[in-house]
């Protein structure tokens, strides 16, 4: 599927970055042999933290294929975690006026990479530099860098869903994969958050919601509302 692989590609960055300085602290521990074994007790000690790290990266950069569920209309989770905010909002960029958005809250344990939840086109792409306040607040899109993605559906034709992807206080870096005017793929990978973030989906009114304050979902899989 497009896309897949980018995550794994991600933590290996991350894991050759970090081995690289593992090294560098070693050898020096090495050259500094002279004084004392303190110095050689702390090398083996960052290897063992190292590998503890490299056990966490990959699995904080795991990329699950989606099982992408079949019918008209849907609108699915763009991304892994809890649903704790389903409202009205005004959302003026691209949505142009109210709407009902539904927030997901990714902790540090879920999975982080997002994927579009409908068929259509990227009519709207924004990147905006912001804070990185906690991302438990759920009016924290407000203040913190985020990705602001409108997409146009093709079922129906040209109804509008906004995803927002908003970095949060560990979370400081959104790597999106999709550029505007693209044609995306209900379930197909779009981005990645690197650790705890938020993701907004913004609806029409009319939209139905399929889901409740509290229920988990899954990024590609579960089915957020119906589009009429």
């Amino acid at each position: 599927m497009k896309h897949s692989g980018k995550a794994a590609q991600s933590a290996l960055k991350l894991i050759g970055l970090s081995l690289a300085a593992v090294l560098v602290l070693i050898g020096v521990a090495w050259l500094a042999a002279h004084i004392g074994s303190f110095i050689l007790g702390l090398a083996s000690t960052l290897l063992v933290l190292w590998v503890l790290f490299v056990v966490f990266t990959f699995y904080f950069f795991r990329d699950p294929e989606a099982a992408v569920p079949t019918g008209k209309n849907l609108v699915l989770a763009p991304g892994h975690g809890k649903v704790d905010t389903i409202d009205t909002t005004t959302e003026k960029d691209f949505m142009g006026s109210e709407c009902q958005r539904i927030s997901i809250f990714l902790s540090v344990f879920d999975v982080h990479v997002q994927n579009s939840p409908l068929h259509g086109r990227i009519a709207f792409f924004r990147h905006s530099p912001g804070q990185y306040l906690n991302a438990m607040r759920a009016d924290c899109a407000d203040f913190n860098e985020n990705v602001l993605i409108g997409i146009e559906s093709a079922e129906p034709m040209g109804v509008k869903v906004g995803v927002r992807l908003i970095a949060g206080l560990i979370a400081r870096r959104i790597v999106p994969w999709v550029a505007q005017n693209e044609i995306v793929q209900r379930g197909e990978r779009i981005s990645l958050i690197q650790f705890g973030s938020r993701v907004n989906v913004y609806l029409p009114l009319d939209a139905k919601i399929k889901v409740k304050l509290g229920d988990r979902v899954v990024g590609g899989e579960s089915i957020l509302a119906e589009l009429v």
